[in-house]
């Protein structure tokens, strides 16, 4: 086993994989059907276990993301299904989340059911993860694409028939297909929203993301967001949460580090938050903006 484990490492390594040690170990639980290799007492290898290795690695040394290999992803407290053509939750993510979490469970202590909006859902990584920490919230994720629209309520499903997720929140999330820049989008519940979240696809069109796993793999319209500095569709994104929140409710959004200053611009020029702030994800980059709806 440490053996292959060795070599499998070598190998994702020269292909440049920036883990190569972790994703060999995925790869190896995977191969083996195990939750996790307790690398001290490892397991006796099964017969045929390196013809079942050997696909795995050379995928990923191709540098197919490891989470389609495996079919899920970890986000939070959550192992999420994935599926080619949708973006991939990422670890910045978990951060911005935090966020509604944090807000959600204040209403909720304050004795007041949390109205949360994630706009540009993708799997659903966010409105889900809201849903099941903050068991007392009613979710709404919205996402344009079909297909992740789909998955969002497969994930939703899956997590519901896990023996721990008996969720009231997820069994009454709203997930829809809709379109951020339809002024029309969720009009029944303007003005009504304690929290608006949203992940949307901001790389400027002209740019080239430099990871390949991004690059091949995550659809182009879940990763540019229009325009010469990619904030066309977290524009409209903005334009719904003045639409959708209520007086005081929060406008949470990620964007890309090097957008904050432009993002905070935006946010102020809309006259209809308080001043906006960035913060950082846990490198310490500049990763989402916060804002107050404000009394109109």
């Amino acid at each position: 086993m440490r053996t292959a484990l060795a070599q499998a490492t070598d190998r994702l390594a020269a292909a440049g994989v920036p883990s190569p040690r972790v994703d060999a170990i995925a790869l190896a639980e995977h191969a083996l059907g195990v939750p996790q290799l307790i690398l001290a007492l490892p397991p006796s290898v099964p017969e045929g276990f390196e013809a079942v290795l050997e696909p795995l690695v050379r995928r990923r040394e191709a540098r197919e993301p490891l989470q389609h290999i495996l079919g899920h992803a970890a986000f939070r407290y959550l192992s999420l299904l994935v599926a080619p053509g949708v973006f991939l939750p990422r670890p910045e993510t978990e951060v911005v989340t935090q966020e509604a979490v944090d807000e959600a469970n204040r209403l909720l202590t304050a004795g007041r059911e949390a109205l949360v909006v994630d706009l540009c859902t993708g799997s659903g990584a966010i409105a889900l993860s809201v849903a099941m920490e903050v068991p007392g919230s009613r979710v709404v994720a919205v996402d344009v694409d079909p297909a992740a629209v789909t998955l969002t309520r497969v994930n939703a499903a899956a997590l519901l028939d896990g023996a721990d997720s008996d969720s009231d929140g997820l069994r009454t999330v709203r997930i829809e297909l809709g379109d951020v820049s339809d002024p029309g989008l969720l009009a029944d519940l303007a003005d009504t929203v304690d929290i608006l979240i949203s992940n949307p696809p901001y790389i400027p069109d002209d740019a080239v993301p430099l990871d390949r796993e991004v690059a091949e793999h995550d659809p182009p319209h879940a990763l540019f967001g229009g325009g010469q500095n990619g904030l066309d569709v977290p524009r409209h994104v903005m334009l719904a949460a003045v639409r959708l929140l209520r007086q005081g409710g929060l406008f949470v959004m990620e964007h890309a580090d090097v957008q904050g200053a432009a993002v905070r611009k935006l946010v102020d020029r809309t006259n209809a938050f308080s001043s906006a702030t960035t913060h950082q994800d846990l490198t310490g980059r500049d990763r989402f903006v916060v804002a107050r709806r404000r009394a109109t």
